[in-house]
């Protein structure tokens, strides 16, 4: 019987990774198609494409999608490889008592 517990953790963890990082890609071609079309946008209305104030949206955007990268792909940097683990054991122990 723990074996199979194990197998399904083990299968609902790969499930939450997967989904996770299809979220990020998702995140990802929504950031190409919507600056990319913000980008043709102002091209078309003749504004000043050299001009920074043109690529605001597209940098704090990037910023954003670098940190959700960044979660994705390097979930220890910030609260280390184990943090979540122990969030949820010491949630379940206070919820016990």
């Amino acid at each position: 019987m723990e074996h199979f517990n194990q197998h399904e953790q083990e299968y609902l963890m790969a499930q939450k990774r997967v989904k996770e990082i299809k979220g990020f890609y998702i995140h990802a071609l929504v950031y190409i198609v919507i600056n990319a079309g913000l980008l043709l946008a102002n091209n078309r209305s003749g504004a000043d494409l050299s001009n920074i104030n043109a690529y605001w949206t597209a940098i704090l955007w990037g910023v954003g999608l670098a940190a959700h990268g960044a979660s994705v792909f390097l979930p220890g940097l910030i609260f280390g490889a184990d943090w979540e683990q122990r969030k949820i054991r010491e949630l379940m122990d206070k919820n016990r008592k």
